[in-house]
């Protein structure tokens, strides 16, 4: 049977920690976020309550204030402990939109794109901020593990820099720069074996991963490079995983790669940036004990300093690609709550307007999330429920076993933390729109992402001919 025991004091309002991390990262919602005098959520001087009623639901908002900070914290941060050149860039996976671009471009980051998708969206966006091509082409590092040729191509078209993931691509991207008429701008992605605690689908750094060079493979990989002018390496990359909370395995990363860029020079390659992923962790629950940015920041500068000083390496251009610590903290999802289901001595079931098609994490990984009733933040958390998706699937779960007030049909619930990997990672399942999206900033609310309709659904779709006869 499931305990129903809570504290009986304890509100939705318990979510704003007192006093707030000033890190975004360690904060279960945005910066801007508090409570106002009708007991209704505001984030980014917005009421909650009055976006759903004005943009409709599911409604994905992100607070500006909140993805700034976090952007100078990450540059700030990097420019003060680390002795040497740096640049923060946004690992787009996270939430590749033109707006949430524009604001990272703004705040002085640089963007990591790991598909011709993400490449366009980045590029649409800083070409409408006025950018040019020199400076979209340094501030752009395409990843990935199996880039198709055209993707390489359109690298290639703007200048960008290109993370070699393996010998294919190696040796495809050596037949096309020999056409390119000037060398193409490369680092080389190496798994540094470094394993951490997180979930099994998002560690990339041990050894068993689909991504990099293995070690055993990088003087084969050094001397193929010498041997091709049209192949500029510029430097060395690995990433060791995500939602991480630990700070001793980017320490040892950052000796793993000193050591393979020191072993790169000997072979007169011009190695003179080292990019060393990202992956620091958020607060999805109040049980989450993320470092802060700064405190992530200063443990892999220092680390990476150190080993350039053991090795006496000149300190390259240190290069750092958070994503999900940028902009995940920054954005909640607002529902309406419909139905309930009560199965009697077992669990009470509350049903929302989204889902696995908005929010497909908990599914997938099992993610846990936090939840409030925006319009009813100092009521009494009075019942345990879980908050069941609308969609045709038993594991369609967002949030299970948590204290809620009564909600009741029409309840605004909101769910904390949904900025990273959410509206990425949305699909149109059972054919339903993708959410809107809104940015907030001092009581003013912008549409950045349109909510899809019908029409949007059918636009992909071909009916030949002979089905109509």
């Amino acid at each position: 049977m499931l305990s129903t025991e809570m504290p009986r004091t304890t509100t939705g309002s318990t979510l704003l920690k007192t006093p707030a991390s000033p890190s975004p990262n360690q904060n279960l919602l945005p910066l801007t976020a508090v409570i106002n005098k009708n007991g209704e959520l505001e984030i980014g001087g917005c009421s909650v309550t009055a976006l759903v009623e004005q943009f409709s639901s599911p409604l994905y908002i992100l607070d500006e204030t909140t993805l700034r900070q976090a952007a100078q914290q990450y540059r700030q941060s990097f420019q003060t402990h680390y002795p040497g050149p740096s640049q923060v860039i946004y690992a787009s996976k996270a939430w590749s939109c033109l707006a949430v671009v524009a604001i990272a471009a703004q705040e002085g980051l640089g963007f990591d794109v790991v598909s011709g998708g993400e490449l366009f969206t980045t590029v649409s966006a800083l070409k409408q901020l006025g950018w040019d091509e020199a400076e979209i082409a340094e501030k752009i590092y395409f990843h990935g593990n199996n880039k198709s040729v055209q993707e390489l191509q359109e690298a290639i078209a703007v200048n960008c820099t290109i993370i070699v993931d393996n010998w294919l691509e190696l040796e495809t991207l050596s037949k096309l720069a020999a056409n390119s008429g000037e060398p193409v701008k490369i680092m080389l992605r190496l798994t540094p074996g470094i394993e951490c605690h997180t979930h099994e689908y998002i560690k990339t750094g041990h050894l068993d991963s689909k991504f990099g060079f293995d070690p055993n493979q990088l003087e084969a990989v050094f001397t193929y490079i010498a041997e091709q002018p049209a192949l500029h390496c510029l430097g060395l990359h690995a990433h060791i995983g995500s939602q991480i909370f630990e700070r001793q395995p980017h320490q040892d990363l950052g000796e793993v790669l000193v050591q393979w860029f020191a072993k790169g020079l000997t072979y007169g390659l011009p190695l003179k940036e080292l990019n060393i992923g990202g992956g620091l962790g958020i607060c999805y629950t109040e049980s989450d004990d993320p470092p802060s940015i700064e405190e992530w920041a200063q443990a892999a500068a220092l680390s990476v300093a150190k080993a350039c000083d053991h090795h006496n390496v000149p300190y390259p251009k240190l290069i750092a690609e958070p994503g999900r610590s940028l902009v995940g903290s920054a954005c909640v999802t607002a529902y309406r709550v419909g139905g309930r289901k009560v199965v009697p001595n077992i669990r009470t079931y509350i049903a929302v307007d989204g889902g696995m098609s908005d929010n497909p994490r908990p599914i997938t990984y099992q993610s846990v999330y936090r939840v409030a009733l925006a319009n009813r933040m100092n009521d009494e958390l009075s019942e345990t429920v879980t908050v069941a998706g609308k969609h045709c699937e038993s594991g369609d779960i967002l949030v299970k076993d948590v204290a809620l007030p009564a909600a009741e049909p029409g309840d605004i619930l909101v769910v904390t933390a949904t900025g990273a990997y959410n509206y990425s990672m949305a699909s149109n399942y059972n054919r339903l729109g993708r959410p809107a999206a809104v940015l907030v900033s001092q009581g003013e609310a912008n549409l950045i992402l349109q909510r899809e309709t019908y029409t949007d659904l059918l636009r992909q779709d071909c009916l030949p001919n002979r089905l109509l006869s």
